[in-house]
């Protein structure tokens, strides 16, 4: 069983969504990114997405934009990020997933990407511009499952392990295409809470509409459903992990980490404090 099935046996067990924290490696230099994302992951996420700097990041907003920006100026590297990966997981065992874009793979080698990470630690991948059905340019490297849904292993030096391809859906995936990808999916699925870009509130969540597309998907699939996109506050924590499996957040951590970049450490540490006492479902 994987490090990403556990997780999300343990927080429905524990009545609550997964707390996801998306913090971009290298902001605001190296050595301090690292000890903030200790600090984070010791401070209550359940899943840490450990963001890969690129010079397009097309998906992200301004926030991300500019926090990607620095950590580039500082040296920070796909390299450096599986280096984070490794050094973190001799403290913590929560998942890991490597959130990039596909450039910075394709430029390592696929092959050499799946098994570094691996060798790592690392739990899975998120892809932002790599479409779902070309998964295969990174999982060709991964054993493919006979069963549904059943969990994508790679074996090296006799030992196996569990990695994931993180899909995501967006709100103008049509019905086709959204159980095309939920058919393949596993680990769990990135569920894009909004139009634009992460970050800013320029296009509200329109949480009645994101619970119902919720719920449709359950009638599809097992694999965890999170939200993402514009989860900025305690209040949206509360609110997405009333329906959602998961709650992704990480334009919060990223803005903390530019307004505060001297004492991040300690205020994401305490900004996800905060988050996870407002995640606990009624009843």
């Amino acid at each position: 069983m994987s490090r990403l099935t556990r997780t999300f046996e343990k927080t429905r067990n524990e009545n609550r969504a997964a707390l996801i924290g998306y913090i971009t490696a290298g902001d605001p230099e190296i050595e301090r990114s690292f000890e903030i994302i200790d600090a984070a992951c010791g401070a209550g996420l359940d899943i840490l997405e450990l963001g890969i700097p690129f010079s397009d990041p097309t998906a992200d907003g301004p926030i991300i934009q500019h926090a990607s920006s620095r950590a580039i100026k500082a040296g920070m590297t796909l390299r450096h990020g599986i280096e984070f990966v490794q050094k973190l997981r001799q403290k913590h065992e929560l998942p890991i997933i490597l959130f990039s874009y596909f450039n910075p793979i394709f430029a390592m080698g696929t092959k050499t990407f799946v098994r570094e990470a691996v060798n790592a630690g690392a739990d899975g991948v998120l892809c932002v511009d790599l479409p779902s059905e070309h998964s295969d340019e990174i999982m060709q490297h991964v054993q493919q499952p006979d069963i549904k849904n059943d969990e994508k292993t790679i074996t090296i030096n006799n030992t196996i392990h569990c990695f994931h391809f993180i899909r995501l859906i967006a709100p103008t995936t049509d019905t086709v295409r959204r159980n095309e990808i939920l058919h393949f999916a596993d680990g769990f699925v990135y569920v894009v809470s909004r139009r634009g870009v992460t970050g800013g509130n320029s296009n509200k969540i329109d949480w009645s509409g994101l619970k119902r597309e919720i719920a449709e998907m359950r009638c599809e699939t097992e694999i965890p459903l999170c939200v993402g996109f514009g989860i900025s506050t305690p209040e949206d924590v509360q609110t997405a992990g009333t329906f959602a499996d998961g709650v992704i957040i990480g334009s919060a951590f990223q803005r903390i980490i530019e307004e505060h970049p001297n004492t991040a450490k300690q205020s994401v540490a305490n900004f996800i404090t905060n988050l996870t006492a407002r995640n606990k479902r009624n009843g």
